[in-house]
């Protein structure tokens, strides 16, 4: 229920995706938080956009997991999408567990999904669940590790409501449960997928080298159990976070840790701006004063809270590994990090060059100042990346697809109202301005000043017409740096 999209009525309505264009369109377009317990194990959820237009706001929120859920589709396999966040994941050596989802449809062949895992992405398969028939033949699944049967009461279609343990395949309770022509395949292709692939070892998915399969249907809750469980047992606490001077390790005394998202508006009535703060070392307690590595202040944080999805709770205290909301008016922003005193800045939380420039065009020139502020926040999000041209005065948003435009348009109607439109930009791509020598970025600046603009935190931005443009600039100015990625922070 909580991360579903879609379901019949109010009470099942999604809990993890909570703006009214998520709910319209079907989609999750902004990273969420949830905290739950389960067996006695806190798990902070982060829920991540699956669409590609979105990707930047999941490579930043990948900074702060320490596990991941890959979750393929049984009928689709490996989307692109999945592709990319697979690379993020063995660039930051993330550990993943892949749950195969809506086996109750009609899907592909289980082995060709584990061979596609395999050759993809270059990872050791290791079947922990398997599917007892697909689509209208669909019974249950079957736990290959602890020899449980896992079906509905209710006959074909239903949902899960037991486990049913048996002394293996040949099991004639089985028999009993499913009809002949549907077990006989299964029985012989399980048995082959647990001789064929290799047994789980916990140091090989770890390492980013297996990962261990589960075939389940989330809708009808088969194997979300099963993969928690498995979750809290293999995949590992709080790991080190890289950062400078000196990696931080999670079981320092001193509180540290960073912000990795900003959402504003999530509650319309109260215009309420939230920090989504990774905590890394440290115990946490509420009232703390911590400082703050990119200004230098000190920060009294006196109302954090713990998320689901959109509601909260308060956080009197938080360990290594939770993630907490700060409430704050800007103060707080992607990138910064919170500390007792040392001066430390957390790595790998990149801004990308967008890929799709636009000219803003506001439908009423009085609110000029909302639009302003609204674009501002927008930035700090992730929505959209805002650049300010030294010549002219309209703004120039960035994105990486276009349903990103579609988002900040009904945001910035619904949250601000402040209707826009947009226009051609004058410019193809743009690229961040870095040199060693300061004397020469100011040359540069000032002879091409017509095709620069500043980024939200006044860092100059080349704005080039064209490929052939970039390029020529490049063989120019050798000295100089043209960057596609700029760290925040």
């Amino acid at each position: 229920m909580a991360g579903h999209v879609r379901a019949r009525g109010e009470s099942r309505r999604t809990q993890s995706d909570w703006m009214e264009i998520e709910r319209s369109r079907g989609i999750s377009i902004s990273s969420s938080v949830m905290t739950f317990e389960r067996d006695g194990i806190t798990f902070n959820l982060l829920d991540t956009p699956g669409h590609e237009d979105f990707s930047e706001d999941t490579y930043r929120t990948l900074t702060a997991v320490d596990s991941a859920i890959m979750v393929i589709d049984a009928a689709k396999g490996i989307e692109n999408q999945t592709r990319k966040l697979f690379e993020v994941c063995r660039l930051r050596d993330i550990p993943i567990i892949t749950f195969i989802n809506k086996v109750d449809r009609e899907g592909r062949d289980p082995f060709e999904l584990l061979d596609e895992i395999e050759s993809t992405l270059a990872l050791d398969a290791c079947p922990a669940t398997w599917p007892v028939g697909m689509g209208v033949d669909f019974r249950g699944c079957y736990d290959l590790r602890t020899n449980r049967f896992l079906t509905s009461g209710d006959g074909p279609g239903g949902s899960f409501q037991q486990a049913i343990d048996c002394r293996g395949l040949d099991d004639p309770e089985l028999d009993r449960r499913v009809p002949e022509n549907i077990l006989a395949p299964v029985r012989e292709s399980a048995a082959l997928a647990m001789s064929a692939y290799p047994s789980f070892e916990p140091e090989a998915y770890l390492g980013g080298h297996m990962t261990p399969v589960f075939f389940g249907s989330a809708l009808k809750d088969y194997v979300v159990g099963e993969l928690l469980h498995t979750v809290g047992d293999v995949a590992p606490p709080p790991r080190p976070q890289p950062a400078e001077p000196r990696k931080v390790e999670p079981d320092e005394d001193k509180v540290s840790g960073f912000v990795f998202k900003v959402q504003a508006n999530m509650d319309p009535k109260h215009r309420d701006r939230v920090a989504f703060f990774r905590l890394c070392s440290g115990r946490f307690h509420r009232g703390m004063k911590l400082h703050q590595s990119r200004t230098g202040k000190l920060l009294a944080i006196q109302n954090p809270i713990f998320f689901f999805a959109h509601e909260r709770e308060s956080a009197e205290e938080a360990l290594p590994g939770d993630i907490i909301g700060i409430p704050n008016h800007g103060t707080l922003r992607v990138g910064d990090a919170l500390t007792e005193g040392e001066a430390i800045r957390f790595t790998g939380i990149p801004n990308f060059a967008p890929e799709i420039l636009r000219r803003v065009r506001l439908e009423d020139p009085l609110r000029v100042k909302q639009l302003r502020r609204a674009l501002e926040d927008l930035a700090e999000e992730g929505v959209t990346q805002v650049f300010r041209p030294l010549v002219g005065a309209n703004w120039i948003v960035g994105v990486v697809g276009q349903l990103q435009l579609d988002v900040l348009v009904s945001r910035l109607a619904t949250e601000y109202k402040t209707p826009v439109g947009f226009d051609p930009a004058p410019c193809e791509m743009v690229r961040w301005v870095a040199g060693d020598d300061p004397a020469v970025v100011k040359r540069f600046t000032d002879r091409h000043r017509a095709s620069l603009a500043e980024d939200r935190d006044a860092v100059p931005v080349f704005l080039a017409r064209t490929q052939w443009e970039m390029n020529r600039i490049v063989e120019d100015w050798p000295d100089l740096r043209f960057l596609t990625t700029r760290e925040r922070a």
